[in-house]
């Protein structure tokens, strides 16, 4: 998905600009849609690490347990926060990888004709990873807490109709730790999305390079056809998990800890009553091991795999026929 030497010629910044948030939205929230209710599975696996003894046995026993007690809703528990967030890291990430490639481009007058190399490629990934990840962190904390408002003990009686959405759950951080408490975590989110998203694009140029590099040399310069982009995306959405899963489980025990794991107010104005993210992942690999590092990776993998495939396919399709 590298930036088209012809479109950079014909179309200006700002137009680029609209193409790249357009369709990076489009293509976020229609596979956000798709993966949640394998990502509700994750957070819940992940959070549970540090418990006294585990809820779920597994992937398959948590989406049961959760069908079972919560219905359809349950599956879908806090999607609107993912939309928003799938739509915005979609849209930063196609956004700044393009402009950054520009950038290098420029910085190393490579010419247009000429493709970026792969590790170009990867340099400009990561550059938008992390600018996306001061996006991610306050929605995917806002998340996290309400994928597991029903794993919390509540009063008897107390239905989910009385479980807060999420405009409630972010005033009540921003009320309880400020707004400085929406970035609880972030340190997982910028190493996950630095470093994955340097694998995710890198992986599927490398990929479709690969498939565009079996055609006849005179239709190498075509876009690629949707079952490359789909399968080019489908490696690139499981190097993106792979690549640094362990962040991401420490990330959603922080952001998770205050509701299954909670501080007393008196304990909450000591000096650094918030957890860190080393000192949560010492504590994790302490009580489970690598293994505790690694929950829920192999239903995250499963499910990224056709999720980057959708994003790939429609991202590239929008651009094939609209840019």
């Amino acid at each position: 998905m590298e930036t088209s030497p012809d479109a950079l010629t014909r179309d200006s910044a700002v137009l680029r600009a609209v193409q790249d948030i357009s369709f990076g939205s489009i293509a976020g929230m229609v596979s956000k849609v798709f993966e949640h209710p394998f990502d509700l599975t994750k957070v819940r696996l992940q959070s549970q690490v540090l418990d006294a003894s585990a809820r779920f046995s597994g992937p398959l026993d948590c989406l049961t347990q959760t069908w079972r007690h919560e219905g359809v809703r349950g599956l879908y528990r806090g999607l609107p926060a993912p939309i928003v967030g799938a739509m915005a890291e979609n849209a930063s990430l196609f956004l700044v990888y393009g402009e950054l490639q520009n950038v290098i481009r420029t910085l190393s007058a490579r010419p247009l004709s000429v493709d970026p190399t792969l590790p170009q490629l990867a340099l400009a990934a990561a550059g938008a990873g992390m600018a996306t990840s001061f996006l991610l962190t306050p929605i995917e904390l806002v998340k996290c807490k309400m994928q597991v408002q029903m794993l919390v003990a509540r009063p008897a009686g107390a239905g989910a109709a009385a479980l807060p959405g999420p405009l409630a759950v972010l005033a009540g951080v921003v009320r309880d730790s400020g707004v400085r408490g929406l970035w609880l975590g972030h340190t997982g989110t910028l190493i996950r999305e630095t470093g994955g998203t340097a694998a995710w694009f890198t992986t599927k140029e490398f990929v479709a390079r690969l498939l565009l590099a079996r055609r006849p040399a005179e239709q190498r310069r075509r876009p690629l056809e949707p079952w490359e982009s789909a399968f080019s995306g489908a490696c690139a959405g499981a190097m993106f998990n792979l690549a640094l899963f362990p962040a991401d489980t420490v990330k959603s025990a922080m952001q998770t800890q205050q509701e299954l794991r909670p501080t007393s107010a008196k304990d909450m104005l000591l000096p650094n009553a918030n957890p860190s993210f080393w000192g949560t992942a010492k504590e994790m690999y302490a009580k489970q091991g690598v293994r505790g590092l690694y929950a829920g990776c192999g239903i995250t993998v499963a499910r990224s795999i056709p999720s980057s495939a959708i994003i790939f396919v429609i991202y590239d399709s929008l651009c094939r026929y609209f840019a």
